[in-house]
């Protein structure tokens, strides 16, 4: 998996507080909390021709997590859904959108960790791009990093944080053995989710995924469980071993940025036939259909840009 730019994004503008900037146009004090200690929470939402799928939820885990870390004045959800529509509409954006929701805790008036030093409220970013979904939909290869996530007793993974160096070690340490993205075990050795997104596995035509002690509670992943209960597929959630994921039939991850996406190798096993599975495919299929006629409407349809 590798991202690229896109020239479609080459003179967006981004929100911040109330002001929108280019791209190129610095818009971040260095005294901001994000800035001194990755002292912030973040969404990443994704916008289906003018909605925004699970944008209510989104919202609801931005605020648990602000709310966890002693944010003062958290901004209302209508007041910050009014800034992504004003982002979008600034960039005539309409459909194929990935959205960057970042609330930090302000700015300190001398650097510092303490949130004393704070003494005006969050900062609000929003950052809109023209983005397909990140992950190859062909299989995508995992090796099992070295770094763990941690438990609630040294990070909460309830709380969405901006501080995301655990992640960028794995990611590290995938890239270096030339696969698309790490497996990340629990303290305990248990499977916790890949660096950027949470794992199902398919066993005997079931759904098996991991529990959230060591992992955020995913957006995808609960409509994923929702979906499956809906057409009466098996699922469980529970802890996970590494040879459960090893002897799978299948095993996809799911995420806002990259929907559904099959693995098929870990480790260096093959995972079932190495091919997408049969149940990945009509999962992918049912959330993609699923997402794009559910979001919340955050533009109307007569916004959409006319092709060139």
């Amino acid at each position: 998996m590798l991202q690229r730019y896109d020239e479609r994004n080459a003179d967006l503008r981004y929100w911040v507080n109330g002001r929108l900037l280019h791209r190129d146009e610095p818009g971040i004090s260095p005294f901001d909390s994000v800035v001194q200690g990755g002292d912030g929470v973040w969404e990443g939402l994704r916008l289906y021709r003018g909605a925004i799928f699970g944008l209510g939820a989104h919202l609801a885990r931005l605020r648990r997590s602000a709310t966890a870390l002693g944010f003062g004045a958290i901004p209302a959800d209508e007041e910050i859904i009014a800034a992504i529509r004003e982002t979008l509409k600034a960039n005539e954006m309409y459909d194929g959108v990935h959205v960057r929701l970042t609330l930090t805790r302000g700015r300190k008036v001398t650097s510092g960790m303490d949130p004393r030093l704070n003494n005006e409220g969050p900062t609000l970013i929003v950052l809109a791009e023209h983005k397909a979904p990140v992950y190859d939909t062909g299989g995508l290869t995992l090796i099992t990093a070295g770094v763990r996530r941690p438990g609630p007793d040294v990070l909460d993974p309830k709380i969405h944080h901006n501080n995301l160096l655990n992640s960028i070690l794995a990611k590290i340490e995938a890239n270096a053995a030339g696969a698309d993205d790490a497996l990340m075990l629990d303290q305990r050795g248990f499977v916790a989710e890949t660096n950027a997104t949470h794992l199902f596995a398919v066993v005997n035509g079931a759904l098996v995924t991991p529990t959230t002690a060591a992992c955020p509670e995913g957006i995808t992943r609960q409509t994923v469980l929702d979906l499956a209960a809906a057409d009466a597929i098996p699922a469980a959630v529970r802890d996970v071993s590494l040879t459960e994921m090893y002897t799978a039939d299948e095993v996809f991850c799911t995420g806002t940025m990259g929907e559904i996406a099959a693995v098929t190798t870990i480790d260096g096993r093959v995972i079932g036939t190495g091919q997408v599975g049969e149940l990945t495919r009509r999962i992918a299929r049912r959330y993609q259909e699923y997402a794009a006629f559910h979001g919340e409407r955050v533009l109307e349809e007569q916004s959409e840009p006319v092709a060139g």
